[in-house]
């Protein structure tokens, strides 16, 4: 919010005839300007600012705190959890799937969104806050090789795109940010963690973007489950089928082994 002041009017009039004021007339004035000036009606130009043309005042987001810079792999729930992540949305055709599957386990989730991609869908973005799920920054052009381009390139990339989502969600906060790649530099994660963005990475890539069948992604995670409780997956960047279907046969196996679902810590 900008900080401005608004300085109250001051009427003087000549009444009467009378064509000056003695010296306590002056500051009996200045001390009713002051008066006026505090009233409870007055308003500042930084309250002012908030009010619509129809008198009411918009929703106020709420002021960023930084985080820690340090890449985050940890759960916020205690105990035996996992945080499940998805990558590269949203999409029109899996985003609203994987939705479906996490909706039907009762499961949340980070979607770490491609910045013009939550701009093209912003209904999507929606959908993902009001399903209960947390938001990540994955850049504007998803490119791998971040770390290699200057700090101007990775502000422009990093802080776009968190406007991006955070316009298409209506609101809602970014509270992540993942790296294409895991294309991290201590710039990226300080610049991300002063905008309340903190630094993401993962444990288990379920690969669910290369060739293979269903099990295969299935044997992936199962057999890196124990790296740590962060899981990759992708809800963009092309046939989603895989993952849809693996997510459906793994999230209730996860349960059975006793697993929680938290979010990344903050």
């Amino acid at each position: 919010m900008r900080d401005g002041i608004h300085m109250g009017r001051r009427r003087f009039g000549i009444e009467g005839g009378i064509i000056g004021v003695t010296a306590a007339a002056v500051v009996s004035l200045a001390v009713a300007g002051a008066l006026a000036f505090a009233q409870p009606g007055a308003t500042s130009k930084a309250q002012a600012e908030t009010v619509d043309s129809a008198g009411k005042k918009p929703k106020q987001a709420p002021a960023v705190t930084a985080v820690d810079p340090s890449i985050v792999h940890g759960s916020d729930r205690p105990g035996r959890s996992l945080n499940i992540t998805i990558d590269d949305g949203p999409d029109p055709v899996w985003t609203p799937k994987v939705l479906d599957v996490l909706k039907k386990h009762d499961v949340k989730a980070v979607f770490c969104m491609i910045g013009p991609q939550a701009k093209e869908h912003p209904d999507l973005v929606k959908q993902v806050v009001a399903a209960g799920h947390k938001l990540c920054d994955h850049s504007i052009s998803h490119n791998t090789g971040m770390d290699h381009r200057p700090e101007s390139y990775q502000s422009q990339q990093i802080l776009d795109a968190q406007k991006m989502i955070e316009d298409a969600a209506g609101g809602a906060r970014v509270e992540y940010y993942r790296a294409p790649g895991g294309a991290f530099t201590p710039y990226s994660r300080q610049l991300a963690a002063d905008h309340g963005m903190r630094p993401l990475g993962w444990n288990v890539d379920s690969k669910d973007f290369e060739s293979g069948s269903v099990e295969t992604v299935e044997a992936t995670v199962r057999g890196e489950l124990p790296n740590g409780p962060t899981v990759l997956f992708h809800d963009g960047g092309g046939n989603r089928a895989k993952t849809v279907a693996s997510l459906d046969r793994l999230l209730p196996w996860m349960k059975q082994q006793g697993y929680g679902f938290g979010f990344p810590q903050r």
